[in-house]
C-alpha cells in the first residue's frame, strides 16, 4: 500500500509472527483499513486505481470478445476449415459468423459465449465426424432482418413472386429457403466430415460453392406448400429447417440394431420400399399439378405460374403435338432437356456427394453426345418423364388397333429404339438391375417366335 504514502507511526506494534502467519488477501485488507481516508489525497489515489483497474477488466473483455467473434478465430480451428472457406466464397465474406450465428443484443452473446465453452471442450478431447447447425443455434430471422428488408416481392432475378413479408408474419423462418446461402448445405451434402476437412481452401471452395446449393431449392418450396395444403406447418419443427445431426442419427441406430431382431430388418426395408413408392406417385402428382395437367382446389396451387413471373419456354415447346414428338428432341438435346427437368428440383432431399469427386470434376460439364440408351434410363427414372410415360399415348390410338398397326412405326433400328424407351424386348428379370419400364408390354409377349430381322 505504499502508493498512498503511508508513513509508520512510532508508537505502531511491529509486525508480529502472528500477523505473517495471516493469508495474504486479510492481511492486504487490513493494510487497507488503516489507511487514512479522510486525506483527500488518499481518495483520490483510490479513483485512479479503480478506473485504471476498470480500463483494463474491460478493456480486456472487449478484446477477448473482439478476437473470438472475428472469422479469422473460427478458423483457428482445423475442424471449421470447410465452413470457414465457403464463408469466404460466399457473398456473406463481408460480414462476421457471429452477425448471423448470434441473435443481436448483448445478453445473447454473452450467453453464447459461455454455451460456447462446450465447443472448446469438443475441441480439446475429441472433434465431431461432422460439424452440423444444431436446433439450438438456427439461425434466427432476427439476423437475417439486420441487413435485409421483408417487403420484398419478388426475388433478385425478378423471376419468382415470393410475399417474404407474408412469410415472416407466418413464423417460418428465413433458412427453410436460404439454408445454403453461406455454406452451401455442406452438412446435407457431406462433405464437411472429418476426412473432407484437409481438401478445403480457398481455391477448392470455389468448385464446391455450386449455385445450386446457394440457392434457395424448389424442392423445398413445393414439400413446404404441399404439406400446408394437407393442414400441416412443417416450419414450427425446428428439425425441419436444419441437417440431422450424424452422431445422434447413429446412437439411435445403434440401439435399433442391439433392440432389432433380423425379422424387424426385413420389415424395415418392406416399409422403405412402400415409402419410396408412395414418394415417387406424390413427386409425379406434384409434376403433374405444375404443368397443368391435373386441377386441385387446394390453399396453394403447385403451377409453374403460382410462383414463377416469368417461363422461359423453349419455342419447341409450343410446337403443336409437342407432347407426343419431343423424343427426337430429347435424343439431340438431352442435358438441355434434364437442366430443367432433373429429379433434383422436384424433391427436398440431397443426395451424398464424395468431395474428391467434385473437385475432379469440378463445376465443368461433359459435352453430351446424343445416346438413346441415355434417353431411354430418363425417361424411365426421371419422375418428370416417367409422369407422362408411364400413361399411354394418344398416338397408339385403341389397343385392338395399335396392336395390328404398329409394325410401320417399327421398321428400322432408329424407330425400334423408340419403342423401347418404355417398352422391353425380353421379358424384364424380377433381379434386373435396369431401370424399370413404365409398362408390363414387352416385345415377345407376343413375338415369341422371334422378329424376321434379329438385327433390328
Amino acid at each position: 500500500m505504499a502508493i498512498w504514502g503511508r508513513k509508520k507511526n512510532k508508537n505502531e506494534e511491529p509486525e508480529t509472527r502472528e500477523d505473517r502467519k495471516k493469508g495474504p488477501i486479510r492481511r492486504l485488507w487490513q493494510k487497507f483499513r488503516s489507511i487514512d481516508w479522510k486525506n483527500p489525497v488518499n481518495r483520490w489515489k483510490l479513483l485512479f486505481v479503480s478506473l485504471v483497474g476498470c480500463i483494463v477488466v474491460f478493456g480486456g473483455g472487449y478484446g477477448v470478445l473482439s478476437l473470438t467473434n472475428s472469422p479469422t478465430f473460427c478458423a483457428s480451428c482445423h475442424e471449421m476449415a470447410p465452413e470457414y472457406s465457403s464463408y469466404t466464397a460466399s457473398a456473406h465474406n463481408q460480414i462476421t459468423c457471429v452477425q448471423c450465428h448470434i441473435k443481436p443484443g448483448t445478453i445473447n452473446m454473452l450467453t453464447h459465449k459461455m454455451k460456447s465453452m462446450k465447443e472448446v471442450y469438443y475441441h480439446v478431447t475429441g472433434v465431431p465426424k461432422q460439424i452440423v447447425q444444431t436446433e439450438e443455434e438456427a439461425v434466427s430471422n432476427e439476423n437475417c432482418l439486420q441487413c435485409h428488408s421483408k417487403n420484398r416481392l419478388v426475388t433478385a432475378s425478378g423471376d419468382l413472386k415470393v410475399n417474404h413479408k407474408g412469410h415472416i408474419e407466418k413464423d417460418i423462418p428465413c433458412i427453410t429457403c436460404h439454408a445454403g446461402v453461406v455454406h452451401a448445405k455442406m452438412a446435407t451434402r457431406g462433405i464437411n466430415v472429418e476426412d473432407a476437412r484437409g481438401h478445403w481452401t480457398k481455391e477448392s471452395a470455389q468448385k464446391l460453392m455450386e449455385k445450386k446449393y446457394l440457392r434457395p431449392n424448389m424442392g423445398s418450396c413445393i414439400d413446404c406448400h404441399d404439406k400446408v395444403n394437407n393442414g400441416e406447418e412443417p416450419w414450427k419443427d425446428v428439425a425441419y429447417n436444419v441437417p440431422p445431426n450424424p452422431e445422434e442419427m447413429e446412437k439411435k441406430l445403434e440401439e435399433k440394431e442391439k433392440e432389432g431382431t433380423v425379422q424387424a430388418t426385413k420389415d424395415d426395408e418392406t416399409i422403405d420400399a412402400a415409402a419410396t413408392v408412395e414418394h415417387d406417385q406424390k413427386t409425379q402428382e406434384i409434376i403433374l399439378q405444375a404443368i397443368g395437367k391435373q386441377k386441385k382446389d387446394v390453399k396453394i396451387s403447385m403451377e409453374c405460374k403460382t410462383c414463377h413471373k416469368q417461363t422461359d419456354i423453349p419455342k419447341t415447346h409450343k410446337n403443336v403435338d409437342w407432347s407426343n414428338n419431343h423424343g427426337t428432341t430429347a435424343v439431340k438435346q438431352l442435358d438441355k432437356c434434364v437442366n430443367c427437368h432433373q429429379d433434383s428440383k422436384w424433391v427436398r432431399e440431397i443426395p451424398k456427394e464424395d468431395i474428391l469427386s467434385l473437385l475432379k470434376m469440378g463445376n465443368q460439364k461433359e459435352k453430351y453426345v446424343p445416346n438413346m440408351t441415355l434417353v431411354k434410363e430418363q425417361a424411365r427414372t426421371n419422375k418428370f418423364c416417367s409422369a407422362c410415360h408411364a400413361d399411354r399415348p394418344d398416338s397408339h390410338g385403341e389397343s385392338n388397333q395399335w396392336l395390328t398397326s404398329h409394325a410401320s412405326k417399327a421398321k428400322t433400328a432408329e424407330m425400334k429404339a423408340e419403342c423401347f424407351v418404355c417398352h422391353d424386348r425380353e421379358k424384364p428379370k424380377a433381379d434386373s438391375t435396369d431401370a424399370i419400364a413404365p409398362t408390363d408390354v414387352y416385345c415377345q409377349y407376343c413375338h415369341r417366335t422371334g422378329f424376321k430381322d434379329d438385327k433390328n
